[in-house]
């Protein structure tokens, strides 16, 4: 996969990220992220466990890339 997005070093080609990584890279709040999780503008995420939520590293990427594209974050 190439990587254009100037975070891409930091998401792993593949696997998952927690939510504090996720805001580590999108400069919002976790009520903003859940939000945007509840109107479609996030990925839906995955739960790895009972008390463990992830999201698809390639979903957040792609998130990022369509931000940047749009003039967001």
């Amino acid at each position: 996969m190439v990587k254009t997005s100037q975070f891409s070093s930091e998401i792993p080609d593949i696997g998952y990220l927690r939510l504090p990584q996720i805001i580590a890279l999108i400069p919002i709040g976790r009520s903003t992220w859940w939000k945007w999780v509840a109107i479609g503008k996030a990925p839906k995420p995955i739960k790895l466990g009972p008390r463990t939520t992830a999201w698809k590293a390639q979903d957040i990427e792609a998130l990022i890339e369509s931000l940047a594209n749009e003039g967001g974050a």
